[in-house]
């Protein structure tokens, strides 16, 4: 069965979007939950899922990360197991993410999933990211605070809380809802059974990030490479002082590395369309003809996009997985940029050009599509 959600999203945007935290009762009408709690144990044995272990024993705090052996010796209380990335490597839970796709693509994070037992959660904390929390099986409370400045410690090194707060949403969660969490919200579950909690994370780059990341594309481009220069200089009275002009000059000197419209759509489009989490690559054997891809698509066959596979469209240029793709078929490329799963209908006349088959065997043979069984 496949989830539905129930909601106003213009009036969603509006009213809540990076603004305040909100409940969306039976936002998923009969909700079914996508995965057990034994196959997200499974999950986190396998090397390739980033996955973590939270247990609180007589008010300390333990975290672990995975891949885990086994769970035995954990008990029936205190602890919570969590799993990043699951829309990755598991394709029922890959659907809830389907719902989200009227946000953009590029600010999309993961799919988290947890379990918890009775009493278990990682304790108060903020993120620096916008949250879906959907609620699975079992029951849990959730309290949410407003969003003001807070202490935050380390109870344990991989753990980061936040003082007690006074809720501003204080709510007991059944199947189906949702709480959305803009950043900043300090906000804390508590478990009262066995629970399956689904969180569709947003995350935007901070400033470091953007800097950091532009960096190594001006030095892999040889961007910025222009010296200071000053021809009008003066005798300087005072030589130990950096006039505001020199310090303005200098500034304009690294806006302007920024400021060419075409490598920063480029770098842009690389930093974006990288996976935060490991994908689920799987190369087509035997590698397909491009006889057999065609054949296929004419056939009535449908191509599925790899889950978690970024496809960009930015100006004239398309991005996949970091690296830049010159089509020979921008409406194509729009329509593998735009849909998860797509067919002869929305490629149209691209499949009569041989180059643009040849791209798309190409794309199919390294795992980022794939025929849909």
């Amino acid at each position: 069965m496949v989830n539905q959600l129930n909601l106003n999203w213009p009036e969603f945007l509006e009213k809540y979007w990076q603004k305040q935290p909100v409940v969306l009762k039976n936002a998923f009408p009969n909700f079914v939950d996508t995965i057990t709690p034994d196959e997200l144990a499974g999950l986190a044995m396998e090397p390739e899922v980033d996955s973590r272990l939270v247990r609180q024993t007589e008010g300390k705090w333990d975290a672990s990360h995975g891949p885990f052996e086994d769970f035995d010796g954990l008990g029936e209380t205190g602890w919570s197991l969590l799993a990043q990335a699951v829309n990755h490597w598991h394709a029922p839970s890959a659907e809830l993410v389907r719902p989200f796709r009227v946000l953009p693509d590029w600010r999309l994070d993961d799919l988290m999933i947890s379990f918890s037992v009775p009493g278990g959660g990682v304790g108060p904390h903020i993120d620096n990211y916008d949250v879906f929390i959907i609620q699975g099986m079992g029951r849990r409370r959730w309290r949410v605070g407003d969003a003001i400045p807070m202490r935050q410690f380390c109870p344990h090194p991989a753990l980061l809380h936040v003082d007690p707060f006074e809720p501003i949403i204080d709510v007991e969660m059944a199947p189906g809802d949702i709480l959305y969490i803009p950043p900043g919200f300090p906000h804390d579950g508590y478990t009262f059974e066995n629970t399956l909690n689904y969180s569709v994370g947003f995350r935007g780059p901070n400033g470091r990030d953007l800097v950091s990341s532009f960096a190594d594309y001006a030095l892999e481009n040889d961007l910025g490479g222009a010296h200071y220069g000053d021809p009008e200089l003066t005798v300087r009275e005072h030589p130990g002082k950096v006039d505001a002009h020199e310090l303005e000059r200098l500034r304009n000197m690294m806006i302007d590395v920024v400021s060419q419209p075409e490598d920063f759509a480029q770098w842009f489009g690389r930093f974006a369309s990288t996976p935060r989490h490991e994908l689920d690559i799987a190369p087509a054997e035997p590698p397909y003809a491009e006889e057999e891809v065609l054949d296929a698509l004419t056939g009535g066959e449908t191509l599925v996009r790899l889950s978690g596979l970024r496809v960009l469209h930015i100006g004239d240029s398309f991005f996949i997985n970091s690296e830049g793709w010159k089509t020979v078929d921008a409406k194509a490329a729009e329509a593998l940029s735009r849909f998860t799963e797509l067919g002869q209908q929305e490629l149209g006349d691209a499949l009569q050009n041989p180059a643009f088959i040849a791209e798309l065997t190409a794309f199919i043979n390294q795992g980022y599509w794939y025929f849909d069984e």
